[in-house]
């Protein structure tokens, strides 16, 4: 059922609900007797149940603390207030109850006396932390760049200056020292060109496969694990092509499972390490504050020791490394070239498990 079909109906809201089909949050409209008159796309994913299930159905039955509920419609009907917030517990069959928070708002002279919205705890949680995320990302995409541009140019003249002094020096063994300068000077040249290259490159953009791209990403890392490393495919056939920088694309990708196979030392030694390269559709996303209807989530999960929990929050961050020796880029430039397709990576570990999800938005 579409909202088409609910507007058809004589005793249903009209198309001035239409809106709310594009809100990412779930819309249930009530009527003087708590039934559910009109309900959004979000509604059915919240409740698992299909629109028509939900037509009519007393809105209090929906949930464990329905009583309270019932009260703040009762208060509603009154006009006793605009809007009202109070947490929720949805019951779903066979199923965790999910807590949502709530807000109830009294419809002033409007046939449907009220208007429930309700957004799951996790799911508001989630937003708040992709929100940071992005707003974290670019303050560092800034700083970087800033820092990049100012060590650039001192850097090349340091470099200059040792060569100089090199050819001036009669005595072989103080040449030694200059090489030193000139080999720091060409380390921290290389680093600084790691920093700006997602600003540098012109971005080509084609359609991209992401299977290709997976598959790319495999043969590479299979190129340098060849023994005690599995790497399982587990793709989705149903996940559409979209336009993309295909070489941005597998470098994040890249990145992130080279990062994932150097967490597996031990257990690469050990001949038991094994990722997964799992794709699937993802519907009703929100990226960036804009809502998708489809997105991809490619997921890249390792059998590894996990992630320190006091480095959890700051893997994007550039210069953060779990690992003796890492530069702590590896990471902070997949975020970015995801970010610059509209997408995001998140990442949950635990002992035994790590699971970075790229997600990008599909046509």
């Amino acid at each position: 059922m579409n909202v088409s079909d609910i507007a058809s109906r004589p005793d249903s809201p009209g198309n001035e609900f239409a809106a709310f089909e594009l809100l990412a949050s779930a819309i249930l409209v009530v009527d003087e007797d708590g039934l559910i008159r009109y309900a959004n796309a979000p509604a059915e994913d919240l409740f698992e149940v299909s629109v028509r299930q939900l037509y009519a159905v007393q809105v209090c039955d929906l949930f464990q603390n329905g009583a309270q509920l019932q009260m703040s419609l009762k208060e509603a009907n009154q006009h006793v207030f605009a809007d009202k917030r109070q947490m929720l517990v949805i019951d779903r069959l066979g199923r965790e109850p999910v807590q949502v928070a709530a807000t109830v708002v009294a419809l002033y002279n409007q046939a449907w006396p009220a208007l429930i919205e309700l957004r799951e705890i996790e799911q508001q949680l989630k937003i708040d932390r992709e929100e940071r995320l992005l707003e974290q990302a670019q303050s560092n995409r800034e700083l970087l760049r800033n820092l990049a541009h100012e060590i650039k140019n001192p850097l090349g003249g340091l470099r200059g200056a040792a060569q100089l002094l090199e050819s001036e020096l009669s005595d072989p063994a103080l040449t030694e020292y200059t090489q030193v300068i000139i080999q720091e000077a060409d380390r921290l040249q290389t680093l600084v060109d790691r920093l700006l290259a997602p600003h540098r490159a012109p971005r080509i953009v084609g359609d991209v496969n992401i299977h290709e791209v997976c598959e790319r990403v495999r043969s590479l890392v299979l190129a340098e694990y060849p023994r005690g490393l599995n790497i399982v495919r587990d793709y989705d056939a149903s996940v559409p092509e979209f336009r993309g920088d295909k070489s941005q694309l597998i470098q994040a990708v890249l990145n992130v499972v080279r990062n994932a196979a150097e967490a597996l030392a031990e257990r690469i030694a050990a001949g038991d390490a094994e990722i997964i390269l799992r794709t699937r559709v993802a519907r009703q996303i929100t990226l960036a504050k804009q809502r998708f209807k489809l997105a991809l989530e490619l997921h890249v999960v390792d059998n590894g020791p996990g992630i320190p929990q006091e480095l959890l929050d700051r893997i994007f961050h550039p210069l953060v490394s779990g690992r003796e020796g890492g530069s702590g880029l590896g990471l902070t430039l997949a975020q970015t070239f995801v970010q610059q397709h509209e997408g995001l990576i998140e990442c949950d570990s635990r002992p035994g498990l790590t699971d970075f999800k790229l997600l990008l938005p599909l046509p």
